[in-house]
């Protein structure tokens, strides 16, 4: 993505993950903005982005961290939100293990508490090593957790599958 796009990327995370008021935006109860308004009320707050650039940071996030409608006209975030929305997942059964990545600095820590959404609304986890590990660099030196989500699962626990493949759960405690 152009660095051009990708700063408009990062605008378009914080507004429809976790700011939307920073410019007067509101989303429905499942995390859906109107396309026009967003795109107005961006420009007004200085973030200018065109229909078709807002098309191509779909279509080419890496991530998939966002979503279009069909008709294009009401776009949300996929998952990483920290205002509550519902996204409307059915509950889905986990493959056997599951994994997260995180920063060595936050090791210990997780040990002992296990891994806790924070400000979000679910803990996130990876399909495979690869993703985890990109995960981990972003916060510092990684290191990959691996989660028996299997086992999680059959004691009860609840997981998703957001519609860009991250798989999300309330916790994980620290025994699995």
């Amino acid at each position: 993505m152009q660095k051009n796009l990708t700063s408009k990327s990062k605008f378009l995370s914080l507004v429809l993950r976790h700011e939307p008021g920073a410019i007067g935006l509101v989303l429905d109860e499942n995390g859906w903005a109107n396309v026009d308004e967003l795109l107005s009320k961006a420009s007004i707050h200085g973030n200018s982005i065109t229909r078709a650039e807002l098309v191509e940071i779909v279509e080419t996030n890496e991530k998939k961290r966002f979503d279009l409608d069909v008709p294009q006209n009401r776009i949300r975030a996929n998952q990483g939100h920290s205002i509550v929305v519902d996204l409307e997942l059915a509950p889905t059964a986990p493959p056997e293990e599951l994994f997260h990545g995180s920063a060595v600095k936050n090791r210990d820590s997780i040990l002992a508490q296990g891994l806790v959404r924070g400000a979000r609304q679910h803990v996130h986890l990876s399909l495979d090593l690869s993703t985890a590990r990109t995960v981990g660099i972003r916060h510092g030196s990684p290191i990959i957790f691996r989660v028996a989500s299997g086992e999680m699962n059959r004691k009860g626990f609840v997981f998703f599958q957001s519609k860009n493949g991250v798989w999300l759960t309330d916790n994980v405690p620290a025994n699995y």
